[in-house]
């Protein structure tokens, strides 16, 4: 590893940045008109949070099995073959005629992202300086926000100019660019490793289980909560009748305000500590979950978008910076799949316990109980977090 005054961030641009934005920007683009989709099947709120959660659950599947691939094929390989799954996974979706040919290409894309993640966080956490990692991951994490901007608004023109099934082309050009982006690009060369077994993978959970029963819980509340929020804003959109291609375009100006906050967030991990991002975020998320009531029109929907953007910007990057921070440096990869794992059943239990919780509460219920189980999550990254962030170039 490079020490920080040797490393300079533009050395990721094209190896990790550009790549991540690209399948981010091909991810966020296909939520919207997901739910919108599942209505032209059936008009049924629960069933277009399920088959939209499929991509959480498709992380999820992929996690664990993720870390042996990424051990045989090297970080750099694994994100060529994620990206490829996004682009080719997607067809199904493309061309459906019925609703489980919808979700298993929403599931396809879930679980090319599964591997993409785990195989780019793992990188960066073997070639970035500790000194600069929440800085650089940040970036990172900026780069899923412009994603969020950049998806739906491209989302809302193809919609208008074409169909709301015409949306799916997104992952399909995009993750097609990034395989290409990443055969050519140079950086930092795989680290060789022998391939883990998911038995080895299992110890090493167990080993460092005092750290995923904390911290590891506390991000996956904070996954569950941006899962929901994810799916919400959809859900409460179509409940409004909000047209499609102007839902997909607040959402991606929310998206925009989250994306100017990212580097903001990097400062504040690498000068005061990680609390002071995680800490507000799991927060902010909560208190707006339990407000959703207030949309009732296009313009309040903007602002609770807007509002939930405001607290999600705050903790860009936190959960990766946090996997990086507690991965032990002998077997990285195997403890980053089980972290990846705990965050992503976060991701995938939202839409499995939403739907069941909307036919029984409503809609605003269900998010309001989720918005309670934020406040929790934030009491655990409080007693849980270091005040400060040591690194070996700074200490407090």
């Amino acid at each position: 590893m490079a020490s920080s005054k040797d490393f300079s961030k533009r050395e990721l641009v094209l190896p990790v940045y550009l790549p991540s934005f690209l399948f981010s920007t091909a991810e966020f683009g296909i939520v919207p008109s997901i739910p919108a989709t599942v209505f032209l099947f059936t008009e049924d709120l629960a069933t277009a949070g399920l088959i939209t959660g499929l991509l959480m659950i498709g992380r999820l599947v992929a996690d664990l099995p993720a870390a042996k691939l990424i051990d045989f094929l090297g970080e750099r390989k694994a994100m060529i073959l994620a990206a490829a799954t996004g682009a080719i996974g997607i067809l199904p979706s493309l061309f459906a005629f019925n609703l489980f040919m919808l979700g298993a290409g929403v599931f396809l894309v879930g679980a090319g992202s599964a591997v993409f993640g785990l195989a780019r966080l793992s990188w960066m956490t073997e070639h970035v300086p500790i000194a600069i990692r929440a800085r650089a991951l940040s970036v990172l994490g900026g780069m899923f926000r412009a994603g969020s901007f950049v998806g739906p608004t491209l989302a809302a023109a193809i919609i208008a100019i074409f169909s709301v099934k015409a949306v799916y082309f997104l992952p399909l050009v995009l993750c097609s660019a990034a395989v290409v982006i990443l055969l050519f690009a140079k950086g930092g060369e795989d680290v060789a490793k022998n391939s883990s077994s998911l038995k080895e993978t299992l110890l090493v959970a167990r080993r460092e289980g005092k750290k995923l029963a904390t911290l590891g819980v506390a991000s996956s509340i904070l996954s569950a909560l941006r899962g929901t929020r994810m799916i919400g804003l959809p859900l409460i959109a179509v409940a409004l009748t909000i047209p499609t291609e102007q839902a997909s375009l607040i959402i991606g100006i929310a998206g925009a305000l989250d994306f100017a906050m990212f580097y903001l967030s990097g400062q504040i991990m690498d000068r005061f500590g990680r609390s002071f991002a995680a800490v507000p975020t799991l927060f902010g998320l909560g208190l707006a979950h339990l407000i959703v009531g207030i949309a009732v029109d296009a313009n309040t929907f903007l602002l609770l978008a807007l509002l939930m953007s405001v607290a999600n910007g705050i903790g860009s990057g936190v959960i990766m910076v946090l996997g990086a921070d507690l991965a032990p440096p002998d077997k990285r990869s195997e403890f980053l799949a089980s972290y990846r794992l705990l965050v992503d059943f976060g991701d995938a239990a939202a839409p499995l316990v939403l739907a069941p919780m909307v036919l029984a509460v409503g809609l605003t219920g269900a998010m309001a109980g989720f918005g309670i189980l934020g406040c929790v999550g934030a009491g655990l990254m409080y007693k849980y977090i270091p005040r400060y962030a040591v690194t070996p170039d700074k200490k407090p």
